[in-house]
Formats: structure tokens, C-alpha cells, sequence
């Protein structure tokens, strides 16, 4: 009886195997079928493979996570072998153009870039701004936190230098960030965290008498701040991303 149970689950671990497998496949087949993925793997994706072997990563199994810093315009990319436990910083990336100011958005149309944990819930092989990648916006906290109302969505990562509340890395660049994108999703990882926020959060940035003098600062976006630094500070501690959840009142839950 035991042998059996041992034979249909090893039979059902294959199945599962072989079904992610094409799942995975069908995904960059898909892709492919883009004139502009096509271009972006021919002109990056050797160097591309270089560059993660240079870190110790294996190019056949790897997982990515963006964080973004919308003080300083930048776009982290860390990767890690899927076998590894903790990500290193593969490419920082400028941010050629933004709208909105410090601070997460909070209803459509109000021109902000969000703040908070997000994943990338699209990948667009054909869109107007050369290639992208859509945020998970809203997310729970948003959606309580922002009220009433149209929250707004369509946040993207993408080519191009024009913005409202996206994050425009130009057509070069998105190039490398869409190819890593696409070979960590096909070789399986079904999530890929964006982290989004509104600078460097170390003490200083953090500083109450000196953040006074930013306009729309009051106690809820510092204490907003607060809740979301605490994501940062594990990142920056462990190198490991923390469980995240999200409360009734909307605030972040890590652990």
C-alpha cells in the first residue's frame, strides 16, 4: 500500500512538472511573438547572461525583485538563483522622467506614482511605450486606505521618457528589465514583487523636523511612511523578502 502511495505521488509530482513546464513555455512562445521581445532578447540577452554569471546566478533558474525610489528616480533590479536564499543588486536603473511628488496615490487622475508592495500583474509585449510591465495597483492597503472613489490603475514600468504616475525607464533599458522579467516568470516564478517607495528610507530621510518642510506631510503619510519603511528595513537587513499581509485599517503586516 505504501509502495502504491509512493508510485502516484511521485506520477502526480511528474504531471505537475510537465504542466508547469508548458504553462511556462506556452508563456515566452507567447512573448515571442512580439516584434520588440524578439529585438530585446537579440541586442541583451547575451550580455544579460554574462553579467548573471559574473554574480554567480544561474541563467536557467533565477528570480527577480524591483525596488523603486521615486526621491532619488531610480529602479533597483536584485536577483538570485531560485535555489539561493537571498537577492543581490543586479542593475540600478535611472527613472528619466516622473509626475505627482512624494507620497502614494490615493485616486485616479491625481498624476502620483504609488508607494507600497506590489507585484507585476502584466506583461505587455505591444504596448505604446515599447514594452511593459504592470503593477499590482490597487492593492488591499490601497483600497482601503485611498476611500471612495476610482483609485485609478494601468501603472506601468515601460520604455519611452513620458509619464503620469508610471515609471519610464526609456526603450533601451526596458529592454533588460522586460527580458530578465520574462525569464524568471518562464522558468518559474509566478511572482515577481515590485517595491515601491518614496526614497531611500534611512533615518535621515526619515527625520520629522526635516521632513516639515515637505507640503503635503501630515501624521497619516508619516505614519504611512513608518508602516512602509518597515519593509525596507527587512529587505535591507536580510536581502530576503518578507511575508507581507495587510490589515482591516490597511496598514502593511510583515513577517
Amino acid at each position: 500500500m505504501k509502495t502504491r502511495l509512493l508510485q502516484l505521488t511521485l506520477l502526480f509530482c511528474v504531471f505537475i512538472s510537465l504542466v508547469s513546464f508548458t504553462i511556462n513555455d506556452n508563456f515566452k512562445a507567447e512573448q515571442f511573438k512580439s516584434a520588440h521581445v524578439k529585438q530585446a532578447y537579440a541586442e541583451k540577452w547575451a550580455v544579460l547572461k554574462t553579467q548573471l554569471k559574473d554574480l554567480d546566478i544561474d541563467t536557467n533558474s533565477f528570480n527577480i525583485f524591483i525596488r523603486i525610489f521615486k526621491k532619488e528616480a531610480q529602479l533597483e533590479v536584485w536577483i538570485k538563483s531560485s535555489k539561493d536564499d537571498s537577492y543581490k543588486l543586479f542593475h540600478s536603473y535611472d527613472i528619466c522622467s516622473s509626475s505627482g511628488e512624494l507620497g502614494p496615490k490615493r485616486k485616479q487622475g491625481d498624476g502620483q506614482v504609488p508607494e507600497g508592495f506590489y507585484e507585476v500583474s502584466v506583461f505587455n509585449p505591444y504596448s505604446s511605450y515599447y514594452l511593459s510591465l504592470g503593477l499590482s495597483y490597487p492593492n488591499q492597503s490601497d483600497k482601503i486606505l485611498g476611500g471612495k472613489g476610482d483609485l485609478g490603475g494601468d501603472i506601468m514600468i515601460h520604455g519611452n521618457c513620458v509619464t503620469i504616475g508610471c515609471i519610464p525607464i526609456t526603450d533601451d533599458k526596458i529592454k533588460e528589465v522586460y527580458t530578465l522579467a520574462v525569464e524568471a516568470r518562464s522558468h518559474g516564478q509566478s511572482k515577481i514583487q515590485v517595491y515601491s517607495f518614496p526614497a531611500k528610507m534611512d533615518n535621515a530621510f526619515m527625520d520629522w523636523e526635516k521632513l516639515m518642510g515637505f507640503q503635503s506631510l501630515n501624521y497619516d503619510l508619516y505614519n504611512f511612511w513608518k508602516n512602509i519603511k518597515e519593509g525596507y528595513d527587512y529587505f535591507e537587513v536580510n536581502k530576503k523578502l518578507p511575508i507581507i499581509s495587510v490589515d482591516k485599517a490597511g496598514k502593511y503586516i510583515f513577517k
